[in-house]
């Protein structure tokens, strides 16, 4: 699934060019259409052209870039090598003379290589060709050849690499694409018989087949003259069957000018807060491109990768609109596209029936699209445009230490400054703090702690000293049993350790009001209340308290789970905007492991506002003598007020 995404946002670059270009071809067409060939419509329909009809290259570039790990250019020169490669090696031509006909003396001798070369150049070979100059870069960038051939080594050795890989993949597709293309086509055939069913089946396998480039193959079936349908000429020039002519054509405009307009508003909707604008700008786009000019690439690409489980609705429902429209007195066609262009150019067209229907279908799948996209990218977290992973960590400098690293580090500071190894009798942890029993309390360092990144520290009694840390508590502690162990050997770092007990750094910032959404239902108190001075003193940080009725913890905020407890007891939210916020369901309640509670996401999730995230039974926590208060606590910003709402 990750590969699957890193392609998702790959395609990014290439969708990003289509909607302009969708929309100068769709005006272009359209002006050609009604005021004849011009100097405008030339320049509009090749202008558009330029982009639309090589999509398949600037896919293979834009993979090549998009898959390769911090790619200078290189990964593109191989996906465009590769792309070069491929394709004419399996062109019409190069395969007329593979089979041994003398194209020189007789150049119709073309015309008896398999059609299905006539259709390599498309969305999925580009996307192969792409993903092969991502993986020799990926993998060869750096390779050290023998001094003689030293010239070749490096970067140079990549698009070699990738030509060489392209002429396996073109000895493959030379005796694979050829079988499957005709299978396809002997399968629409097959469908013609069936009446609406078949129409039906064609919308799905027509979307179904877009991510692989053979959806041309089906069309070729219905809309030409292949299996004697010839759907879309027979519109155009008034030769058909009034009633019949159009069924092949008629169901897509409501998916296209409505439907998937839905989904891209809902799309949007889901998108992060921080995120939208960014959104915004590629689903707008989209959305005009497909409402227009019929041009539903850009969408489609935009969440057939990041997340499948939509783009296998969109065929489902492409499917079930045509079969629709095959039942109902109604037909249309087009000449380039089911956009409102083409659907406003053949309203008045005689073999045009009661088109307005289509345009009520055209409501309902809009409100279709996006009732079911909304409901299942927030149902199923999915990663559409605007709700991607953060990829990216902050830049903490060479010599910082990062991972585990981090952590090792913090975890040797600590232990220096609790008096060393010896010091500690025991060691344990809880949602946010180290639990430790030590022989000399007085041994302990708390300013050398707070420099190496405790939030504070607590004397409870005893020998007991409790130092908060912050949610991801359980790695510093696991790194001070391998040290203690002798399983880690500690690292020699001099310097305070980068990451303080949040980890995030706490800045002083100007007093904000945070309103989030209450949690879980009940009283809210002040976090004074809390009989823990962790909380009650704000170590931790502000927030407030909830004396809890109901059962369920919800998302205070739009954004991801920074950490999930095993135990169920704590979970860390981050929002859009980067606040870290901590819920923690009662007191002391680690000690129950996990009876009682029941975690409803894991660590790394998408959540929205009112997202559950754990279920609790209150009366277990009474009937272990622990209090139910529940403290939500903003861990990365001091200044902050929280309220409720």
């Amino acid at each position: 699934m990750k590969f699957m995404q890193n392609l998702g946002k790959s395609l990014m670059l290439p969708i990003a060019v289509m909607p302009v270009a969708a929309i100068l071809m769709g005006f272009g067409n359209w002006i050609e259409n009604t005021l004849g060939q011009s100097v405008v419509s030339t320049f509009l329909l090749q202008g558009g052209g330029a982009i639309l009809n090589n999509l398949a290259i600037i896919f293979a570039i834009g993979v090549s870039i998009g898959m390769a790990r911090k790619s200078d250019g290189t990964s593109a020169l191989a996906g465009l090598v590769s792309w070069l490669v491929v394709t004419v090696l399996l062109s019409p031509m190069t395969v007329a003379k593979f089979l041994g006909f003398d194209v020189g003396a007789d150049p119709d001798l073309v015309d008896k290589v398999d059609p299905a070369f006539s259709n390599i150049q498309n969305v999925f070979t580009g996307i192969l060709c792409g993903l092969i100059g991502a993986f020799a870069y990926n993998r060869f960038k750096d390779a050290k050849l023998p001094d003689w051939l030293g010239f070749f080594s490096g970067k140079r050795a990549v698009a070699i690499v990738a030509a060489g890989m392209s002429l396996v993949l073109a000895a493959v597709l030379f005796f694979v694409w050829p079988f499957v293309y005709q299978a396809l086509v002997g399968f629409g055939e097959w469908m013609v018989g069936l009446g609406p069913v078949g129409a039906g089946l064609y919308g799905f396998f027509n979307r179904a087949l877009i991510p692989l480039g053979l959806h041309h193959a089906l069309n070729s079936v219905f809309w030409f003259d292949v299996a004697g349908i010839n759907d879309l000429a027979n519109f155009l020039n008034n030769t058909g069957t009034y009633g019949v002519t159009g069924q092949y054509m008629s169901g897509f405009f409501p998916i296209m000018m409505f439907g998937l307009p839905g989904a891209a508003l809902a799309m949007y909707v889901t998108a992060r807060t921080t995120r939208k604008k960014a959104a915004a700008g590629i689903l707008l786009s989209a959305a005009i491109a497909s409402f227009f000019v019929g041009i539903t690439e850009p969408l489609e690409f935009s969440f057939m990768f990041l997340a499948p489980v939509l783009y296998a609705i969109h065929a489902v429902f492409t499917g079930i609109s045509m079969f629709i429209t095959a039942l109902l007195p109604t037909r249309m066609g087009f000449g380039f596209s089911a956009g409102a262009i083409d659907l406003g150019l053949g309203w008045n067209n005689p073999m045009a029936q009661n088109p307005w229907i289509l345009l009520i279908m055209g409501v309902a799948w809009f409100v279709i699209y996006f009732l079911v996209f909304t409901f299942v990218i927030q149902k199923w977290q999915l990663k559409t445009i605007g709700r991607e992973d953060d990829d990216e960590l902050a830049d903490e400098g060479a010599d910082a230490p990062v991972g585990d690293a981090k952590f090792a580090a913090t975890a040797a500071r600590f232990i220096d400054a609790l008096g060393g190894s010896a010091n500690i009798a025991s060691l344990d942890n809880c949602a946010t703090r180290l639990r430790m029993e030590l022989a000399d309390v007085s041994a302990v360092d708390e300013a050398a702690l707070k420099r190496a990144g405790a939030a504070g520290t607590m004397k409870p009694g005893g020998t007991s000293v409790q130092v908060i840390y912050g949610v991801k508590v359980q790695f510093v502690k696991d790194a001070m049993v391998a040290i203690m162990s002798g399983r880690l050997v500690p690292p020699a770092i001099d310097a305070p350790a980068a990451t303080p007990a949040t980890d995030t750094i706490r800045t002083a910032t100007a007093h904000q009001v945070l309103t989030l959404l209450q949690p879980i239902a009940g009283a809210v108190k002040p976090l004074s209340a809390v009989p823990d001075p962790t909380f009650a003193e704000q170590i931790m940080g502000p927030g407030l308290a909830i004396e809890p009725t109901g059962d369920t913890i919800v998302a205070p905020a739009p954004g991801r789970v920074g950490h999930v407890f095993d135990t169920g007891h704590a979970v860390a939210i981050v929002t859009d905007e980067g606040t870290e916020i901590l819920i923690h369901v009662g007191l002391e309640t680690v000690g129950m492991g996990g009876d009682g509670f029941e975690n409803l996401v894991k660590t790394g999730d998408t959540v929205d506002e009112g997202t559950p995230l754990l279920r609790v039974d209150l009366e277990k926590i009474r009937a272990a003598g622990l209090p139910t208060i529940t403290p939500v606590v903003v861990l990365n910003d001091e200044n902050a007020t929280v309220e409720f709402r």
